[in-house]
This record gives C-alpha cells, structure tokens and sequence, in this order.
C-alpha cells in the first residue's frame, strides 16, 4: 500500500486533499505543523512527502532541508501560494523533486503524485551499480557520491537523471528527454526545474560547477555526460 505524508495546516484543504488521495487507493497521513513534518518524515515510512511551504512551528523549506541533511531520500513535493520563481527554485535546492503552485486542480495533482512515485520506485536496490569515473564515485545502492573523500546524498530525482545520463554516456540528451525520463510522461517542467536540479547535480559532482568537464551544456539543445 503506497504511503503519503501529506503536510497541511489548514484543516479543510489537508482533509480535501487527503480525501481526494484515498479515493484513488493511497494511505494518507496528516501533519499540520513543520514539527510534526520533520518528525513523521524521519522516519522513513513514506513513499512520498506533499509538503506545504508556509506552516507554523517550523516551515517547509527548514523541513525539506532537515529531511535531506537526516539521509532521509522520499521524494518530496512543496505545495506553495507563493507564484515568484525564486521560492520555487529555493524548495528544489534544498533537495525537493518538484511543487506545485496552490490553487491546483485534481488532475495536476494526481499527475504530479503518480510521476513523484514513480520516481521514488527506481530508487535504486541492492543490485544496483557502482560507478568509478577518475575520482568520482557514484554508488546507487548507498544514493551517494564520493568525491576526493568527501561524500554527498543524492536525491531521488538526481539518482534518476544520473541513471539517464550514465546510460547515454558521450551523448547529447535533450531537454525532452530529461523531462520524460525523470518526470514521466504528460508532465510539464519548465526548463528552468530542469536547470536547477542540473546545477545541483554540477556541485555534487564537479570540482569547478561553473566550469564543469562532467556534466556540459549543449547550448540550444540539452546536456552531455563526458566521464
């Protein structure tokens, strides 16, 4: 049974919200304030977190921070009012795989839901590889890399675009690619979701993120994985 962390103070969208996901055969729980969040989602039991940015105690963005720095690797998507980029961006920093601006429809909501899972489903096993590239280690069944004896968590969303660009080493993958193969199919993500989690990727696995060897841009057309 898939289990969801669904994180709302206001009383009536939580139990819309929460009604609306068990219609469609999910388990919801429910949290109301960012103490109770970040308490619930360490420990681990969720198959994915919808997580509000303004809450009391202890807001989203502090929450979704706490989870990643405590290894906590459930994919996470932030409700937010706010419209301005820079909070949307900000979330996806700090570790989040996607958001979605309030108001939403059911249906964004169900399509965001169903693209987050199945991303956290390719979470990687105990089969999964380890790869060696000068220096870097990237190691899918610990969802870590290792870089000059320093190592850094990978998220869930940043395991499956790593996924992607390893298995088309020293080629160009384009933008479209990268949505469907990390957001799934019939979900829109702006370039510049796609830019951040890029970046983000670029400073885990470059010794220089503004001039990167690894990870290159194919300006006009996508990025290129040069191992």
């Amino acid at each position: 049974m898939t289990r969801i962390l669904l994180v709302e103070d206001e009383p009536s969208l939580a139990a819309g919200v929460r009604d609306d996901l068990q219609a469609e055969g999910y388990t919801v729980d429910l949290a109301s304030d960012g103490q109770a969040a970040a308490a619930q989602g360490a420990q681990g039991q969720y198959d994915l977190i919808l997580l509000d940015v303004m809450l009391p105690k202890k807001d989203g963005f502090a929450v979704c921070r706490e989870l990643r720095a405590g290894n906590v690797h459930t994919p996470i998507i932030m409700l937010t009012a706010r419209a301005q980029e820079i909070d949307k961006v900000l979330g996806l920093e700090l570790g989040a795989d996607d958001y979605i601006t309030k108001p939403f429809s059911r249906r964004e909501l169900h399509s965001r839901v169903k693209a987050a899972l199945r991303r956290g489903a390719l979470s990687p096993g105990p089969s999964a590889e380890i790869y060696e590239l000068d220096g870097l280690t990237i190691d899918f069944r610990r969802c870590e890399i290792r870089k000059h004896g320093k190592t850094t968590e990978l998220t869930a969303l940043e395991i499956k675009l790593l996924r992607t660009f390893l298995g088309r080493r020293g080629q160009v993958v384009t933008i479209d690619q990268l949505n469907e193969a990390a957001w799934g199919k019939g979900v829109f993500i702006t370039d510049r979701v796609v830019y951040t989690h890029i970046n983000n990727l670029r400073k885990k696995i470059e010794d220089d993120p503004q001039a990167p060897r690894r990870l290159v841009t194919v300006r006009g057309v996508g990025y290129r994985f040069d191992s």
